[in-house]
């Protein structure tokens, strides 16, 4: 099965959508520009979902849920937000169809439906929630409000790839309100922590935390924070934002609270996400020419076992052993799938579950049997090894966590290799022209500049990052004073 995907090195774009729709990830619908999630895709996005989900219940965030449709009216009354999604906005004039008169088993929009009021499908839901919260804060005892919700959202894109960007996507979104700004700015740094441990813990997939350029930040924030990943073909990935609101909201929406010394004020906010984007970044962070790697920590089947026999009797004999090895791995908290189908050949199994990214893969035989033996074979470096029946709970169980610990080693080296360091703009081009991954350098701290390195480029500044030195230095493309130097690099 792997060895029908287009190399990476040959096309990795094609690599890349081949991968996603042969691993039973996902697939287009009769939706332009939408997808089917699969259940394999979905378990997935069902495990990140689980971690992520816990993360923000420990860090005090409850979850609710809101309405997929906004009005007009509320949609625009923060401008810059408004502004900056009207153009992938999909809006619902009317409600209702009718029998087409002039086509006979065919249906219209009945013209005599229109709404009063157009309705915005939730490109993301400040509008709509901070004209709720209007009504849910009163005084600063309602402070702070710490809501998530789960949900799917639309922008209207028409080039469209597998998870990295559709036109309806599935997502979180975190909505808070505070007394004062620093308490908002605090949330906002802390969600941007979780977002990174979240990436490098369970997805392996090292980040760069930082802040976003004024032209690249969220529409109607006032700072966003978010964390940068680095692919395997040299492009960055935002995998995750948060932002500082500052009081827009709250003024367009009038969300005022009684202080404690009795006076009305503005709250503050926050808003931040993540989406089945991360799918996308988890394939390209790790998966090979073979088809799917995936860290353990968030496989939907951390093992298989396959089982070698010839006759009902010997499959029998295998699965009585099987029985009790998966029992006993799955006391340990780990996923197990006995795949004992009589419908596939081993070989076959074998090529299945190194494209679906399976990280252990036990097979067992009759002479495994007689020798109380197992050969165990990692995804990640193909390498494969015998070992006893009796230490095979632990071997696995290390396994696991090693594979864990590689993949991210594996991808931490490779972004140290793809990362440079330039000090004027030839420089600057053959690096992302010619070698790609990041790019560090000095920028004058003007749009004008950055919008003229991007023409020439199509490089943007991915982030100011957090732990950037205050160090002197002359802009790459100006040469005029700069104190810090920020990451470029051609995104998704």
């Amino acid at each position: 099965m792997g060895k029908h995907l287009t190399k990476r090195t040959e096309d990795y774009s094609k690599w890349y959508n081949e991968l996603v729709v042969k691993a039973d990830l996902a697939e287009n619908s009769a939706v332009r520009g939408c997808m089917v999630i699969k259940p394999y895709g979905f378990a997935i996005w069902e495990k990140m979902q689980a971690e992520l989900d816990k993360m923000f219940k420990e860090t005090g965030h409850e979850n609710a849920y809101f309405p997929l449709f906004v009005p007009k009216s509320l949609f625009e009354a923060e401008e810059k937000n408004a502004e900056g999604f009207a153009k992938e906005c999909a809006v619902v004039t009317h409600y209702r169809l009718q029998n087409d008169p002039d086509n006979e088993g065919k249906l219209r929009v009945d013209p005599e439906a229109k709404l009063e009021e157009e309705l915005v499908v939730r490109p993301t839901s400040e509008a709509i929630i901070w004209n709720t919260y209007k009504g849910w804060i009163q005084s600063y005892r309602d402070l702070p409000l710490l809501i998530n919700q789960w949900a799917n959202v639309v922008r209207w894109e028409m080039r469209t790839r597998l998870f990295l960007r559709t036109a309806e996507f599935l997502w979180q979104e975190g909505h808070t309100a505070h007394a004062t700004k620093a308490e908002a700015v605090t949330e906002a740094k802390q969600m941007q922590e979780v977002y990174a441990t979240f990436a490098e813990n369970f997805m392996a997939m090292p980040v760069i935390k930082g802040i976003k350029s004024d032209s690249e930040r969220f529409a109607g924030a006032e700072d966003t924070y978010t964390i940068e990943a680095l692919m395997q073909d040299g492009k960055a990935l935002q995998a995750g934002t948060s932002h500082f609101l500052g009081q827009n909201f709250a003024k367009a929406f009038d969300v005022k609270f009684t202080s404690k010394e009795g006076k009305q004020e503005h709250v503050w906010a926050t808003s931040w996400g993540v989406s089945t984007r991360l799918i996308g970044g988890l394939i390209m962070t790790h998966s090979d020419d073979a088809g799917l790697v995936l860290p353990p920590k968030l496989a939907p089947i951390q093992v298989v076992i396959v089982p070698i026999y010839k006759g009902e009797d010997q499959l029998e004999e295998i699965s009585e052993k099987v029985h009790v090895f998966t029992k006993e791995l799955r006391k340990k908290g780990i996923s197990v799938k006995f795949d004992n189908r009589d419908t596939f050949r081993p070989g076959a199994k074998f090529a299945e579950y190194e494209l679906k990214g399976v990280p252990v893969r036990i097979a067992i035989g009759k002479r495994d049997l007689e020798n109380n033996t197992v050969e165990i074979a990692r995804r990640d470096t193909f390498e494969k090894q015998t070992v006893l029946q009796d230490n095979l709970v632990n071997v696995v169980s290390s396994l696991l966590e090693e594979i864990q610990e590689n993949l991210f080693q594996k991808a931490i080296d490779f972004r140290k290799k793809h990362t440079t360091v330039v000090d004027n703009f030839k420089e600057f081009e053959k690096a992302i022209k010619k070698k790609g991954g990041f790019v560090s350098a000095h920028w004058d701290g003007t749009e004008e500049t950055e919008n003229r390195i991007k023409e020439y480029t199509k490089a943007t500044i991915r982030c100011i990052p957090n732990d950037t030195k205050e160090e002197n230095g002359t802009c790459v493309l100006t040469g005029k004073p700069s104190t810090k130097r920020v990451l470029f690099a051609k995104a998704y």
